[in-house]
């Protein structure tokens, strides 16, 4: 016999789920705080279509996300239009064709639900809640240091004790793969091999390579240039090709600009980081909660972007996987997002009026409140306020002048007087 949880995913498509209240409320909670930072940081806010022409999203699109599109005909246009799988493309087709003549620096943030399609296994999400800014026109090491530091503020005021934000340099990579003669089949094969921090398929991998001593050293040390801020001075002894080298100093000014936000301690390298290969362009970071599998976060440089929309920019960026973060911090969002409601106001006889004016009274003064307008006993009205999520049980009659409260976290009980409440001289 199936259980109602699963008779629930059984009416759903796989890969998207319903939430009920109080998961909705944390990812609420976690929507309005993100929402705040980044306004605090400078950015505005900004909301794509959940529809675009399919020719049009993928010009800016890498080719992993380009395969995760859902697409259908558009018969009012006969197109092919598509959910978009990420919001940042949105936003570089949004700036370089509407938005050119504003001034640069762009900040810009949003909220959204994106598809993707996901490989048939259990547990993938289709549907992905993001929240996340872009940094429009600035190519600094400042920029991407501030992209770090916001995601670092942003983990710490959600209340995540354990994380880490894993730095990586595309760059520094590309300059390394530049020296060696290898393309097609055995690049690839060789950066998965990296990708995996897998020395031995590595050395195999390039063993009849004709390599020098000083190439083979900086391939060989990629899948080991992983750590704390120790990496970088490691990394600096084993590179000589000019294009890493760069890219050392890049991270190594984005370092010192951490260390004046006071985040460093939360920063780790890895140099051998390839995420994000075809589409990044400099730094990129991955923000990892403790106990959580993947990534929580995802960011990073992409001064290529707006171009293929026809405008030029150097941008950054990053996004939160807001059911990743409610996976990771559930315990501590019970604390701060499960939502209450004030007052629920019982009250007996024919007359309801009194207690609809109460309720009113109540909202007008910054309270919720709502009537328990069923008809049942005192006892089912307290054990309906409790399951519910009620602070107050109020309870009166259409001529007492006293109105009890009932505290339903103790159970203790003190009295107001109903013109109290109208006029507002009192407080909960």
């Amino acid at each position: 016999m199936m259980t109602p949880d699963a008779v629930s995913e059984a009416m759903l498509p796989k890969g998207v789920k319903d939430f009920l209240p109080n998961k909705a409320a944390k990812l609420v909670y976690l929507k309005q705080t993100l929402n705040g930072i980044f306004t605090h940081w400078g950015f505005r806010p900004i909301l794509p279509p959940s529809l675009e022409f399919l020719h049009v999203l993928e010009k800016g699109l890498g080719e992993g996300l380009r395969e995760k599109t859902f697409r259908f005909d558009d018969r009012q246009s006969g197109k092919l239009v598509a959910f978009p799988p990420d919001i940042t493309p949105q936003v570089a087709r949004i700036v370089a064709t509407r938005m050119r003549e504003i001034p640069l620096p762009l900040r810009l943030c949003y909220t959204g639900r994106v598809l993707r399609h996901a490989e048939q296994q259990a547990g993938k999400d289709r549907e992905i809640f993001q929240a996340g800014v872009e940094l429009i026109g600035l190519d600094s090491p400042e920029a991407d240091a501030e992209m770090i530091a916001m995601a670092i503020e942003c983990l710490k005021t959600l209340g995540a004790s354990e994380f880490t934000v894993d730095i990586g340099q595309v760059e520094f990579f590309r300059g390394v793969m530049a020296e060696l003669p290898l393309s097609g089949t055995r690049a690839r094969e060789v950066e998965g091999a990296i990708a995996r921090k897998d020395s031995s398929e590595l050395t195999a991998l390039l063993r009849d390579v004709p390599l020098s001593d000083r190439a083979r050293e900086e391939v060989m040390a990629l899948p080991r240039l992983f750590g704390g801020r120790e990496v970088l001075e490691r990394a600096a002894k084993v590179v000589v090709n000019p294009r890493s080298k760069r890219a050392l100093e890049n991270l190594q000014r984005v370092l010192e600009i951490l260390q004046v936000y006071g985040v460093e301690d939360h920063v780790t390298f890895d140099l051998g980081e390839l995420r994000g290969l075809d589409y990044h362009t400099g730094v990129t970071f991955q923000g990892f909660l403790a106990g959580v599998g993947k990534a929580v976060c995802l960011g990073g440089r992409y001064d290529n972007l707006t171009a293929r929309y026809g405008y030029p920019a150097p941008a950054t960026g990053f996004a939160f996987d807001l059911q990743g973060l409610l996976f990771g911090l559930d315990r501590e969002l019970d604390e701060v997002a499960v939502s209450h409601t004030d007052v629920l106001i019982f009250q007996g006889g024919a007359d309801k009026q009194r207690a609809q004016r109460i309720a009113q009274a109540l909202r007008r003064q910054g309270y919720s409140a709502a009537r328990d307008i069923i008809a049942r006993n005192l006892d089912g009205s307290l054990d309906y306020a409790r399951r519910m999520n009620f602070r107050y049980l109020m309870l009166g009659d259409a001529e007492n002048d006293e109105i009890q409260l009932i505290h339903l976290a103790d159970g203790r009980r003190s009295t107001i007087r109903y013109q109290e409440i109208l006029t507002g001289n009192f407080a909960l």
